[in-house]
């Protein structure tokens, strides 16, 4: 009954910005953590970005300095903000939840 639904990609040139964002609904958003994974066409599946239920944050080397996760539980909505983009970060998005939840992704493509 847990949906998670993912928001705010698209196409963007190097070295611009999108914020990302993950609504969920039917329950209260307060798993004990989120996570950002992407994934790219022939490539597995990575973690991106974590933030605990208590606020600590950790991010994967590759985008450490260009992106931020955070949250509002106001508004049930999880948020990544996507910095100084590379085309290496084209991939589909996924937001996850702890108790075992994704959302189906939103694409990110970083071209000129």
């Amino acid at each position: 009954q847990v949906q998670l639904v993912e928001s705010g990609g698209g196409l963007v040139q190097p070295g611009g910005s999108l914020r990302l964002s993950c609504t969920a609904s039917g329950s209260i958003f307060s798993s004990n953590f989120m996570e950002w994974y992407r994934q790219a066409p022939g490539k597995e599946r990575e973690l991106v970005a974590r933030i605990t239920r208590a606020g600590r944050t950790d991010y994967a080397d590759s985008v450490k300095g260009r992106f931020a996760i955070s949250r509002d539980n106001s508004k049930n909505t999880l948020y990544l903000q996507m910095n100084s983009l590379k085309p290496e970060d084209t991939a589909v998005y996924y937001c996850y939840s702890s108790g075992g939840w994704w959302g189906q992704g939103t694409q990110v493509t970083v071209s000129s």
